[in-house]
Parts: C-alpha cells; sequence; structure tokens
C-alpha cells in the first residue's frame, strides 16, 4: 500500500539503476530545499533551485536534457518533478531524499 502512494505521489519511482545511470551521464540533480536547508548538507555538484523558484530556474535547462530532482523525503521533489514534466521536459526523475541519494550515487 505504501509503495501504492509513493507512485501516486511519484516519489522514489526512478529505480536506483535508472538514477546512477542518468548520474553517470551527467544528468544535474537539482536540489528544491530551501537555500539554507541546502546550505547544511547536500549532494557535491548539486544545483539549489528551491521549490518555490523552479519556474524561474528552468531557463537553465534544456527541456531533452535528463534531471534528477531531491528534496529532504521526496515530497518536494514529487512536487518538482510534476512542475518539470508540465513545462514540458522529458525525462525527470525523482531521487527522493538527498541524503539517501547521495548515498545512492557514492558520493
Amino acid at each position: 500500500m505504501l509503495d501504492g502512494l509513493k507512485n501516486l505521489l511519484g516519489i522514489g519511482n526512478a529505480n536506483g539503476d535508472e538514477i546512477t545511470r542518468l548520474a553517470e551521464q551527467g544528468a544535474p540533480i537539482v536540489d528544491v530545499r530551501s537555500p539554507v536547508e541546502f546550505a547544511s548538507g547536500h549532494i557535491p555538484g548539486s544545483v539549489n533551485v528551491p521549490l518555490d523558484r523552479l519556474s524561474a530556474g528552468l531557463p537553465r535547462y534544456g527541456k531533452d536534457q535528463a534531471l534528477i530532482v531531491c528534496c529532504a523525503s521526496g515530497m518536494r521533489s514529487a512536487m518538482a518533478k510534476r512542475t518539470l514534466e508540465a513545462a514540458g521536459h522529458g525525462t525527470v526523475v525523482n531521487g527522493g531524499g538527498w541524503r539517501m541519494l547521495k548515498e545512492r550515487l557514492g558520493k
């Protein structure tokens, strides 16, 4: 039941192999937490574009560029994924919480 709810919300819907593959191919990691949260710890090389400023940060990425989004728990990154997809971005994966994503990517 929890997996069904996560899929409905778009949390962690990409498997680890897909996230790893995209990261190895150079997909940017977009951390949608606040600047204060980001400053307290983040994945090396990730870019901070807070969720409430995501629309303004969209032009920095081409719509055909794959993106990995993360936050603290996966909820805001699920919203970011939906926002980016609605704006026409093709491949957007929700990496979930940044700490788990950092561990998964070995950073």
